[in-house]
This record gives structure tokens, C-alpha cells and sequence, in this order.
């Protein structure tokens, strides 16, 4: 992209979260955050245990929404929307991975990477193609027919982060991805998620602990009471 500024993918505005203790008290987890992320970065957000991190992430993702506050990717205004609506749009415009990959157990890897473009609609022969690409290109061109339990963790790891490109996401979110995985497996995938932000242009915010892949960021974000400051 050069010196040019980068055009703005996700902002949030004055994001809330807090969480119902009773009798009248609530614990507050996130006390006005804002954020912006521009369109192929690779950001990180770093905190302490129980910081918000994951909190942050969901809402950012449209899977819980924030007591007050915006979220808007593109001109989108994600929380607008009806739960129906929602659904489809995080299914077509985001992409998950989690510190545990929540493979279907029945099913092969390509199958389980072709998953959300099923949901989309598209038919298993419409969806191959592309899963068997994705598959390639995290280094599993020979596993498409394995199930999860014949694959390792880093294996099952890159299989989850196969099918969160699935239907092309604007934006990939991902919590702790390494966070299961030993240290050689954890660097291997800190490579992979680098490379495919700097070769495709896809924009990841990512939540760790994880000094190697703090490294590896284009900005770090740090979470601490309720409140984001840029870290690096």
C-alpha cells in the first residue's frame, strides 16, 4: 500500500460491556474503548488474564452485544441488525479462530472448512474448490480427507484457520489461536496467519499472550481496566 493511508475496515465507538452481578451491582469490563482498524493490518491485543480481550473480540465480531457504543465494519453498523441478520453477516464478512478449534468430529477437513460456505448456501460441489485451495495453501494439501482426530493439534489449528477464510472475510478475528499448541506448532502458525495478512491483504485482529506473535504485529493494542491504549 505504500506511504497512502490505508482506508478504514472496523471502528468502534465508546464500547461498553458490563455484566450483571445482582442486587444491583454490575462488573464492567469494558469502560469506553475505541478502535480502528484499517484494511490489511495485522493488530494485536495484549492484556492481562480476565482484561477483556475475548470480551472485546466477540462484540467486535457481532457474537455479543456491547451495553452502549458502535460498532461499524465498513459502513455497516453491526448491531442495527436483527439476529437473523447478524447471523449472515458474521457467516459472510468474518472469520473466527479460537484457542480451540471446534472442528465437527464427523466430518473431513475439507468438509469441515467448506462449512460456512454451506451455511451460505452453496452446495458441497460449489464449495470444494476453493476449501481444497485454502487446505493448500495452509499446508494440508494432503490431509483433505482426514478427520480431526487424525490430525494433530497444529494440524486441526491450521484447519480451523482454513475455514475462517472460507467465504473471503473482510475481517479475521482471532482469540489466543496458539494458545493449545506447543511452541514450535504455535510459532509454525504465528508464520501462517503473518503470511496470509501480508500475501492476501487480510485483516486480522488477533487477542494473545504471546510475545512472538506481538512481535510480528503491525500495531499492539493493550486492554487494561476497561480501557484500550495503543502499545506499540
Amino acid at each position: 500500500m505504500g506511504m497512502t493511508r490505508r482506508s478504514i475496515l472496523l471502528t468502534g465507538e465508546n464500547i461498553w460491556k458490563e455484566y450483571p452481578m445482582g442486587k444491583n451491582q454490575t462488573l464492567q469490563v469494558l469502560k469506553g474503548v475505541d478502535i480502528e482498524i484499517r484494511k490489511g493490518e495485522f493488530v494485536v491485543i495484549v492484556g492481562p488474564s480476565g482484561s477483556g480481550k475475548s470480551t472485546l473480540l466477540h462484540l467486535l465480531g457481532g457474537l455479543d452485544r456491547p451495553t452502549d457504543g458502535i460498532i461499524k465494519l465498513g459502513e455497516q453498523n453491526v448491531f442495527a441488525q436483527t439476529e437473523e441478520q447478524l447471523a449472515i453477516f458474521r457467516n459472510r464478512s468474518l472469520g473466527f479462530i479460537f484457542q480451540f478449534h471446534h472442528l465437527l468430529p464427523e466430518f473431513t477437513a475439507l468438509e469441515n472448512v467448506c462449512m460456512p460456505a454451506l451455511i451460505a448456501g452453496k452446495t458441497i460441489k460449489e464449495a470444494t474448490p476453493r476449501g481444497q485451495i485454502l487446505l493448500e495453501q495452509v499446508g494440508l494439501s494432503d490431509r483433505l480427507q482426514h478427520k480431526p482426530n487424525e490430525l494433530s493439534g497444529g494440524e486441526q489449528q491450521r484447519v480451523a484457520v482454513a475455514r475462517a477464510l472460507m467465504n473471503n472475510p473482510q475481517l479475521v478475528l482471532a482469540d489466543e489461536p496458539s494458545g493449545n499448541l506447543d511452541e514450535e506448532n504455535g510459532l509454525s502458525l504465528h508464520r501462517l496467519l503473518v503470511h496470509l495478512s501480508e500475501s492476501f491483504g487480510m485483516t486480522f485482529v488477533v487477542a494473545t499472550h504471546n510475545i512472538d506473535l506481538t512481535r510480528r504485529a503491525n500495531r499492539v493494542l493493550r486492554l487494561s481496566e476497561g480501557k484500550l491504549s495503543v502499545a506499540r
